[in-house]
């Protein structure tokens, strides 16, 4: 999401006669697009904004902006104590970005911080370079009010894009050779532009180029619809590939967390998804050390991560966030317990996830060549529609953006090899 923002805020900025430097030296704006999610995310641009310190003295008449979730969250923290801080823009402001950099740049301190329940900037076109894989934010903002979660206060209620803009995106990247694209939602399947639903969106997203690959995050358990599941299943560029959170695998805390839902009727849900999509593969976000949480609860999560058997987990320590409800209870677990906790999630989710990979061993995948290898450029590397990573040899029938069936013959955890067999089609 913070990455669809940012090419937000550069086709704002490039329409009104921006560039982009490629060396902050030379740079009269440095904007630092901001998440507050979790403590340490904030901590980064705080170390960041003091690297920055130096640059500041060296050219006075720069202009330094906080924008995003922690703009919002923190914006008289940022003014009054980071004196370096010149533009504070919280995630419905971004229009305003021409404007407030104006009267940054005449020495006053440009702020916009006012959440909207309209602004969805669907009639703003992106910046991004030519590349296979974009990011579409169908909707924006969050009605859930998860205890430990933010969200809700720095990017405001729920409020969708239209349809049609979305697909007219999808048709303008399809011409310029995308061959990827991600709907964007803190909620997504809670999407609804006058009566059309997320699985309208998703199928009418599918059908613009049956050459491009159509994959969505974030889900949430209590909106994925049967009608969702049916979707997927019938589009075959519809990638196999869902993000549930399940956050724990406790009643009790889930009921703390306010999430809506048990883990009963979350465990049905994965039951249902897989007679429904053949294949379909799940990843979750599990936090460890909620208030309250006892090594029964922790026990109860491991027991659901044994049952799910997730293909990928982001794993994470509870991080008490100002102004939300979990905020207000005693974060009792100890830091060390929490760690301990965390370090055993970890531990289960990498023997499954290497388990999974492991059966993968003699199969046939299909992967969208995403460039060469991190680790040698004789290898190339791209993703199956499950999300993960194959890595085999270089061939000379096959380039960058083409799609190309893999045999599987070696696997870790975090990643398969294999052999080129040919160039395919979806």
């Amino acid at each position: 999401m913070n990455l669809a923002d940012t090419e937000l805020v550069q086709g704002i900025l490039n329409n009104n006669g921006y560039t982009i430097s490629k060396d902050a030296d030379n740079a009269d704006v440095i904007l630092l697009n901001t998440c507050s999610v979790r403590d340490n995310a904030e901590q980064k641009i705080y170390h960041r904004l003091d690297h920055l310190k130096k640059f500041k003295k060296e050219r006075s008449g720069a202009v330094i902006g906080i924008l995003g979730c922690m703009a919002e969250r923190l914006r008289r923290n940022l003014i009054e104590e980071k004196k370096i801080v010149d533009l504070v823009v919280g995630p419905d402001e971004y229009r305003r970005l021409p404007e407030l950099l104006d009267v940054a740049f005449g020495g006053e301190k440009g702020i916009g911080v006012k959440l909207s329940r309209t602004e969805t900037y669907d009639d703003i076109t992106p910046y991004r370079e030519d590349g296979l894989s974009a990011w579409i934010s169908a909707m924006r903002g969050c009605d859930k009010f998860c205890t430990f979660c933010v969200v809700p206060f720095t990017r405001g209620r729920e409020r969708s894009r239209s349809l049609l803009s979305i697909i007219e995106e999808i048709e303008k990247l399809s011409s310029r050779g995308f061959r990827e694209v991600t709907l964007l939602g803190q909620n997504v399947n809670s999407y609804n532009d006058n009566g059309k639903d997320f699985a309208d969106l998703l199928a009418s997203a599918a059908e613009v180029d049956r050459s491009i690959r159509i994959r969505f995050t974030t889900s949430h358990p209590q909106d994925l619809s049967d009608k969702l599941l049916h979707t997927i299943a019938g589009h075959s560029n519809i990638c196999n590939y869902i993000h549930l959170p399940v956050q724990s695998g406790s009643n009790r805390i889930l009921s703390l967390m306010n999430r809506t839902y048990t883990v009963e009727h979350y465990l049905e849900l994965i039951d249902k998804a897989r007679k429904i999509i053949p294949g379909v593969s799940f990843s979750t976000d599990i936090i460890s050390g909620f208030p309250t949480e006892t090594i029964e609860d922790h026990l109860l999560t491991l027991d659901v991560m044994q049952k799910v058997r997730y293909d990928g987990a982001y794993m994470f320590k509870y991080s008490p966030r100002e102004g939300t409800k979990a905020y207000q209870m005693n974060d009792d677990v100890p830091e060390e317990t929490k760690s301990k906790r965390l370090n055993e999630i970890i531990e289960i989710q990498q023997r499954i996830s290497n388990e999974i990979n492991q059966s993968l061993i003699g199969t046939e995948e299909i992967i969208l060549i995403e460039g060469e290898s991190k680790k040698s450029e004789l290898f190339y590397a791209g993703r199956t529609d499950t999300n993960k990573v194959v890595v085999f040899r270089k061939n000379e029938n096959v380039k960058e953006g083409d799609y190309a069936l893999i045999k599987i013959n070696r696997a870790t955890s975090a990643t398969l090899f294999g052999d080129f067999i040919s160039r395919t089609n979806l």
